[in-house]
């Protein structure tokens, strides 16, 4: 299956084509951003279609990272994915970010639980505790830095994500201490696609995995009288 893989939920813009048959990846492109992701993914698909030297219609599946992640960026990887599978007939598979990011450690070693932690701000992180064979041991949350420390300090883990250090930091003394790794912190579309082989479509929804509420608000109080 050649799947077109799309991520866009934390500060990076990234895209691959990978033939989940063969294990095989065709092309992958990854950009650091905070913002200006709509304007980057659209001409980034372009460019991993033509390096593959394949077109739209080529792709058997479409995934996508559905979240927790930057509400706009969310936004505009879940539309652009919609719209590739409206376009072509082809399915759209949505995945956790958390998922994505803690994929490749388990499929190194999934004797010891992942905690993929994402750093939500205010003291606050989304985390998914995952173990044996894809077991979800603590599903995808928000939560307060030192909550998230007591519920994942019940024996080995590895911790890893943007939140990961601060969980470190906020663990109960007297626990056995995580095995904090700091590789890549925002999710890798070759993974996201190596997951996306193995999902059922119909369990894997294209909608945004909201955690919170977001920051900006709009005003619920009274215009400002015009003279």
């Amino acid at each position: 299956m050649l799947i077109l893989a799309i991520d866009t939920a934390l500060e990076a813009c990234s895209a691959a084509l990978h033939d989940t048959g063969a294990d095989t990846t065709l092309a992958v492109l990854r950009e650091p951003m905070v913002r200006g992701h709509a304007e980057a993914l659209i001409p980034m698909v372009a460019r991993l279609l033509d390096e593959a030297g394949l077109s739209i219609s080529d792709i058997d599946a479409f995934a996508v990272t559905v979240g927790p992640g930057s509400f706009t960026g969310l936004r505009v990887g879940i539309s652009a994915a919609r719209a590739f599978g409206l376009a072509t007939g082809k399915p759209v598979i949505g995945l956790s970010t958390l998922a994505v990011l803690a994929a490749p450690l388990l499929a190194r070693d999934d004797s010891v639980p992942v905690a993929a932690a994402i750093d939500a701000r205010h003291g606050n992180v989304y985390l998914q505790v995952i173990g044996a064979a894809g077991r979800v041991l603590v599903s995808p949350r928000a939560m307060p830095v030192r909550d998230a420390a007591r519920s994942v300090a019940n024996g080995p883990v590895r911790l890893v994500g943007s939140g990961a250090p601060l969980i470190a930091d906020a663990w109960p003394s007297g626990e056995r201490a995580p095995i904090v790794l700091l590789g890549d912190l925002t999710p890798d579309p070759v993974w996201l696609a190596r997951l996306a082989g193995v999902a059922d479509p119909a369990r894997s929804e294209a909608r945004p995995l909201y955690l919170r509420e977001a920051d900006a608000k709009p005003q619920t109080g009274g215009r400002i009288a015009r003279r």
